[in-house]
């Protein structure tokens, strides 16, 4: 029986006070999940570390790669305090003001302790309160003292969210904390650090200069200038979030589903592995069975290509984590088995790059097509021809082989790539011998069926795909 998952698209668990134990992240790997995501919005540096500990020795039990992700918490822009921690309804057409006035707020004003936010608001500027539940225009403004007039009513209360749709917001999108939480992260061995409220590509640059490599640097995308700059972003980034959460708040609800299947295809068109976030399965917090409406969500992510598939709330603090896992493993193992399936995630076919490792990858699943292979072995050094297969989609098992653990970990996020651990090929002999093995450690022995491989000549020298090889 293969010891391979029986599905392409991945699954990211978000580990939480419900899953943080070894033997539950032990069960959390077996029902389903491929990595782990550590969401440094919660949690002290000594609750990350142990989680980090116990996902290598999860890694060791295994004998498998498995990814890490570092998900920082950005620039929450928050209301300053209310007089006696106080509670206010705000109905449509009332009038409130937020303000650099540090006294406590009531039910007329409150202080925003943003001063760089407060300068740059503009008559008209939308301002969203608690998740976008109480909405506002910008009426009159004088200095620092904004004048806001209610159109959606609901609470406001002391640290409530702001959001503020469309506004180039003059902040880094790496706060101080981030920084300091990033350097921990690095130090710590993190495979993926994920950025929140990214609004350019300088944002993800930024990151990458002081990452220098250690990591692979994700775009989460949740703000409206960020999907107008996607392509930018898309170029600077090593993977795109689409963080559904936030970009719901800051976006008309009803776009989210086609920028959601916009940024897909983008991202599959340049060979960036694309994750889907947020409420996936959002009443298994707490209930043991998810609404059909969630079922159709993860279902349509997954027809749509997706690399991978999120979970939040409902593996770190939900009262069913590993159910939650199970039945996002089963709803993906299902749409990948139905007859729709592949013509719907090759129904707009990628375009292929101008360049020898992607025609060789392209060439290479057509060939196992017309074969009937059930394998596609690569070798690859750091990752990218690995990468390049994966954005083909092909219906067979990849099997990624590379010397290096941390390549293993970080493309084991990408669609379809099995990893495995293995030395560089030294001749062509050598070569069909470790495909062989690694086809073998598998368990995908087929005798009457051939392998497709693909390599590099000179062995061991990144970027050099250049040979297909049927055995």
């Amino acid at each position: 029986m293969s010891n391979l998952r029986d599905r392409h698209a991945k699954i990211l668990a978000t580990i939480g006070p419900a899953s943080s134990s070894f033997e539950m992240l032990d069960k959390l790997f077996i029902a389903g999940a491929d990595a782990f995501r550590l969401n440094f919005s919660h949690g002290d540096y000594a609750t990350h570390k142990t989680n980090i500990e116990n996902i290598r020795k999860l890694e060791e039990k295994h004998g498998k790669p498995i990814t890490i992700l570092q998900d920082l918490q950005g620039p929450k822009i928050r209301l300053g305090a209310f007089k006696d921690q106080a509670k206010h309804d705000l109905e449509e057409g009332d009038f409130f003001v937020i303000d650099d006035n540090p006294e406590e707020g009531d039910k007329n004003r409150c202080n925003l302790p943003h001063p760089e936010i407060l300068d740059i608001l503009t008559k008209g500027d939308k301002v969203y309160i608690n998740d976008g539940i109480v909405r506002m225009n910008v009426v009159e403004k004088q200095g620092r003292k904004v004048t806001c007039k209610v159109y959606e009513g609901g609470t406001v209360s002391s640290r409530k969210g702001v959001n503020l749709p469309g506004v180039d917001l003059p902040i880094s999108s790496v706060t101080e904390k981030d920084w300091q939480d990033l350097e921990f992260g690095l130090e710590n061995g993190v495979d993926w650090v994920a950025v929140s409220f990214v609004q350019k590509e300088q944002d993800i640059l930024d990151v990458k200069a002081k990452v220098d490599g250690k990591a692979a640097v994700l775009a989460k995308i949740e703000m409206p200038n960020a999907v107008k700059r996607i392509e930018n972003i898309i170029d600077a980034s090593d993977a795109i979030m689409v963080a559904r959460g936030d970009l719901g708040v800051e976006c008309p609800i009803e776009d989210v589903p086609s920028i959601q299947k916009k940024i897909i295809r983008k991202c599959r068109q340049e060979g960036k592995p694309v994750i889907v976030a947020t409420q996936m399965l959002e009443s298994m917090i707490e209930n043991a069975s998810p609404t059909r409406a969630e079922v159709s969500d993860v279902a349509n992510a997954t027809f749509e290509g997706a690399d991978a598939l999120m979970l939040s709330a409902e593996s770190a603090a939900g009262k069913f984590p590993e159910k939650a896992v199970q039945t996002m493993h089963n709803v993906i193992c299902r749409v990948e088995k139905s007859s729709a399936w592949y013509d719907l995630i090759h129904a707009r076919e990628v375009s292929t790059m101008p360049n020898t490792g992607d025609a060789i990858t392209h060439a290479a699943a057509e060939t196992a097509y017309a074969l009937k292979a059930k394998v596609i072995v690569t070798f690859t050094e750091y990752g990218s021809t690995a990468l390049r297969m994966s954005r083909q989609r092909p219906r067979r098992h990849i099997i990624a082989v590379t010397p290096h653990l941390h390549t293993a970990r970080r493309i084991n996020l990408a669609w379809g790539l099995n990893c495995q651990i293995k030395p560089n090929p030294t001749s062509q002999e050598s070569l069909s011998d470790l495909a062989l093995s690694a086809v073998k450690d598998a368990k995908l022995e087929q005798v009457d069926a051939p392998i497709v491989l693909t390599a590099g000549l000179p062995f061991g020298v990144a970027g050099t795909t250049n040979m297909i090889r049927v055995i």
